[in-house]
């Protein structure tokens, strides 16, 4: 007889709900597209799943992971609508918020928060998400489920409340529409990365030749503001407007600007600080050949960047203590965060979607 206490089922529930987090954060993200919004989705959960465990045995529930998913994506689908409301008096483009993780390749499991862990196990570029963003709140949960996470039609059916017909009828419009707006190019990291430092150098320098160099000439420039920020209204199309936008937007910078080459949806991309607080993020897309930019995403809306932090291991030599790490609430109210990796090897499923 083993002498360790009986886990309660408070602890038995906090236990999975925390070893699927990272699944259930991904999954949410990118069917929100926000990272501040799927937070509260994970909340809800948290607090559904928390009820539902005090009033039954855990035992009773045969599939944890599949029970999580339904109410996650439920949940999100509520929440879908009152994103559509912001959005009707959004100022400007609106683009997803950037999801920021670290430059180290390989940092030990106990340092790494559940956003960088889903990013590294399921990645959505940014071109993609602003592609979901042009589909139905269905359309882009059975897209998400079925092309990302690999789920059957009949898995979704059963998360949606649908029928399998439905949901076979919902994915084949969301994968021809996603299918025919999508890039269809992928670069290299190593690639993408000289791009990128090429264009932030010139934009940032206000070297017209330079951009128009590497911008290529059907070039689009997406830049949400949010009204809080300086951004054009709406996006700019060819290589000669891109490039007198941003070498105008360079023209009078704030003091102190700090790059950062980071990741960001997966890709190689620019995180640029203005001091201590995060200033823009900057998202490249290049062109088959390789050598040029076919599309820029410019992200400076503060509200957007409110969970951008700089990276430890590019922290100034001076010791001080990074002044955006924000503490958690371990409180028993707030859904539960995992604390290493994810006690299931299969939480995510990986996918060619990019």
């Amino acid at each position: 007889m083993s002498d360790s206490p009986a886990q309660s089922p408070a602890d038995a529930a906090t236990r999975v709900f925390v070893s699927y987090r990272e699944l259930l954060f991904s999954v949410v993200y990118n069917m929100l597209g926000s990272i501040a919004d799927t937070e509260d989705v994970l909340q809800e959960t948290w607090l559904s799943w928390a009820g539902r465990s005090r009033h039954s045995p855990m035992a009773e529930i045969d599939n944890p992971r599949a029970y999580l998913v339904r109410i996650a994506v439920n949940h999100a689908l509520a929440r879908r609508a009152g994103i559509n409301r912001r959005r009707e008096t959004y100022v400007g483009p609106w683009l997803p918020e950037p999801l920021v993780t670290d430059t180290a390749a390989d940092p030990p499991a106990d340092t790494v928060d559940t956003a960088d862990r889903a990013l590294r196990a399921e990645t959505v570029s940014m071109a993609l998400l602003v592609v979901l963003e042009t589909l139905t709140p269905l359309e882009r949960a059975v897209f998400v489920l079925h092309e990302v996470f690999g789920y059957a039609h009949t898995e979704i059916a059963d998360i949606l409340d649908r029928s399998p017909s439905a949901v076979r009828q919902l994915a084949h419009r969301a994968r021809e529409h996603v299918h025919a707006r999508r890039p269809r190019y992928q670069a290299h990291p190593r690639v993408q990365r000289q791009a990128t430092e090429r264009f932030v150098s010139a934009a940032l320098g206000g070297d017209v030749g330079a951009l128009m160099e590497v911008l290529a000439p059907e070039v689009t420039l997406w830049t949400d503001g949010g009204g809080k920020a300086r951004s054009a209204l709406r996006p700019i199309h060819g290589r000669e407007k891109v490039a007198r936008t941003l070498t105008g937007y360079s023209s009078r910078p704030p003091q102190g600007l700090d790059i950062q080459y980071r990741s960001v949806n997966g890709d190689p991309s620019a995180v640029i600080f203005a001091g201590d607080a995060p200033y823009a993020v900057m998202v490249m897309d290049l062109t088959p050949e390789g050598d040029q930019i076919s599309s820029v995403y410019l992200v400076s809306n503060p509200d957007k960047l409110s969970a951008v932090r700089r990276d430890e291991d590019a922290a100034p030599p001076d010791g001080k203590p990074d002044p955006l790490e924000r503490g958690q609430d371990r409180s028993a109210s707030r859904a539960p965060t995992d604390s290493g990796p994810s006690g299931d090897p299969n939480a995510t499923r990986r996918s060619p979607h990019r």
